[in-house]
């Protein structure tokens, strides 16, 4: 397997000197201002929608999705496309309803609008919940496959290649939330552009392997061999239906995956809460427009790669110790990419892996500083010493993940799916206590408690089958969440009934109203949504 070449190292230098740099200059030209920490946290009202849309996508797409959903597209076909596509529809879901809410109330961070609708006990609970969450499965995944990645086609040792992205990663974070902003926006030219090299390469040897002309008829191929490939539906019966179970990608806890992950998710939202209404939904009415790109280039190599291992390549670079592993494929393709392109796809990879670390930083960082240490621990800081404190945060979470991703078995499932299967103990009941304050004035603090701690516990519980009633490891972890989800909010409904509460938040219905190209671009969006599913049904 040929590694990098002195030209790859170029291309990849120029990319790491122009985010720096960039990075560099933009943190000396804020500098002079005292630093402050909704400047530092939030970038203060000065990302524009182009750059929020961007970072939006730049914090989502990581190794999870290049190596994740390659490999899923590899082993399940498209039917994997359902978490991005499925993402467009609920971005805007989030910009017509929740970013209304969070603006008009003021909202800054996730456990801040707990604390204000609910109390402090809900707030801190959640707080500590999103740290061990981040640290413990967000950050540390996307260190280990995106170490992982870098390691396999560059030939650095693994450690190496770890502690290099977290650095990476650091330099970006330390200066904050408007450094990232922009940075974010080289990161997603390299990512797509990269990204689209690697798809254009593994369908033109799709063409080579079958004897037909051009990247339409080696689509024609693809289509034509992988057939089983390019259904977004799975039935019952499917080898995959545990993953993605029939209707629920549509209609059930697909949804929740979602509006959690897009809606109530600090390092997601804090990208818009800086920004006015309008500039906020334009930027995520681009993101679901790039939403709807992404499988394109995350995706399309896994098909393209299976269909080529289908016909006898690949045969020995897929194995890892004597096994079949899903999360080779994208890596096997880089490998075969022409030497400058390599290196171009290399800093695609990498600028998605460092601009997410960054992102979960960041967050990790405002939660800690904000809602845990400013409240309970410097109450008297002020905002110089709070901006530091955020920064060492940072730092020791980096070398936590670090120390703890090699001993969380995040290869056996494959990456994609171990996220989402962690990350699922915790959402349905943090969306319920977050839908219900929104929308639901008499829900009370003991419903957002319950559904908070009592629907990980219900989940957890599932997860390892410690449940009566059936067996919980032969239900769909996404027909799980929903479960859970319903679970959560009966109960909270019979406690607002039996206690209403009066916290509720200032909202109107003119809040909601879309218009110009907002409602265009949302129109254009569930168009294009409505087709694809018909289409691959």
């Amino acid at each position: 397997m040929q590694k990098l070449q002195t030209l790859d190292y170029l291309v990849f230098l120029f990319y790491f000197i122009v985010v720096a740099g960039y990075g560099y200059w933009i943190y000396q030209r804020k500098k002079t201002k005292e630093a402050s920490t909704t400047d530092f946290f939030l970038a203060e009202g000065s990302l524009t929608w182009w750059a929020i849309g961007a970072s939006l996508i730049a914090s989502n797409i990581s190794a999870e999705q290049f190596i994740g959903m390659s490999g899923n597209g590899f082993s399940m076909g498209l039917a994997i496309a359902t978490y991005e596509w499925m993402a467009a529809a609920t971005l805007l879901v989030v910009g017509i309803f929740f970013m209304p809410i969070y603006l008009k109330n003021r909202i800054f961070t996730m456990p801040q609008f707990l604390n204000q609708r609910y109390n402090t006990t809900v707030s801190l609970i959640m707080a500590i919940f999103w740290l061990f969450l981040y640290v413990l499965v967000n950050l540390t995944s996307i260190l280990f496959l995106g170490a992982l990645a870098v390691s396999t086609i560059s030939g650095i040792d693994f450690t190496v290649c770890m502690i290099g992205l977290a650095i990476f990663a650091v330099i970006i974070t330390v200066g904050g939330m408007k450094v990232i902003g922009y940075t974010d926006v080289i990161q997603v030219f390299f990512l797509i552009l990269g990204g689209l090299a690697t798809t254009y390469l593994a369908m033109d040897l799709v063409s080579q392997e079958f004897g037909v002309d051009g990247i339409t008829s080696a689509f024609g191929t693809m289509l034509e061999k992988s057939e089983d490939h390019f259904h977004m539906i799975f039935q019952e019966g499917s080898p995959h239906y545990m993953a993605l179970p029939g209707l629920t990608v549509l209609i059930g806890g697909m949804w929740i995956v979602n509006l959690n992950y897009w809606g109530c998710n600090q390092y997601i939202t804090q990208r818009a809460l800086g920004a006015d209404l309008k500039t906020a939904r334009e930027g995520i009415l681009f993101a679901a427009f790039l939403k709807l790109l992404m499988p394109v280039i995350v995706v399309l190599p896994g098909i393209a790669a299976y269909t080529l291992y289908q016909k006898g390549l690949f045969q020995m670079e897929m194995l890892e110790g004597g096994e079949l592993n899903q999360d080779r494929a994208y890596p096997v393709l880089l490998n075969l990419l022409p030497v400058g392109l390599k290196g171009l796809s290399f800093a695609a990879l990498t600028a998605a892996i460092v601009a997410s670390l960054a992102g979960k930083a960041n967050s990790i960082s405002t939660i800690f500083t904000l809602d845990i240490y400013k409240k309970y621990i410097g109450q008297d800081a002020d905002e110089k010493k709070l901006v530091w404190i955020g920064r060492v945060t940072i730092v020791v979470a980096m070398i936590l993940a670090i120390i703890i991703s090699p001993y969380m078995g995040i290869d056996k499932k494959g990456g994609f799916q171990f996220i989402q299967e962690m990350t699922g103990l915790v959402s349905p009941g943090v969306f319920a206590a977050f839908i219900l304050g929104f929308f639901w004035k008499k829900t009370n603090s003991a419903g957002a408690l319950f559904a908070i701690v009592g629907g990980f516990l219900i989940a957890f519980s599932m997860h390892n089958n410690w449940l009566p009633g059936t067996d919980w490891t032969l239900v769909p972890f996404l027909d799980r969440m929903g479960i859970v989800f319903l679970i959560c909010v009966a109960v909270m409904v019979v406690l607002g009934l039996w206690q209403p509460s009066s916290k509720g938040l200032a909202i109107d219905s003119s809040m909601f109203k879309i218009k110009g190209t907002f409602a265009i671009g949302t129109a254009v969006i569930c168009a294009i949504i409505a087709i694809l599913y018909t289409v691959f049904w």
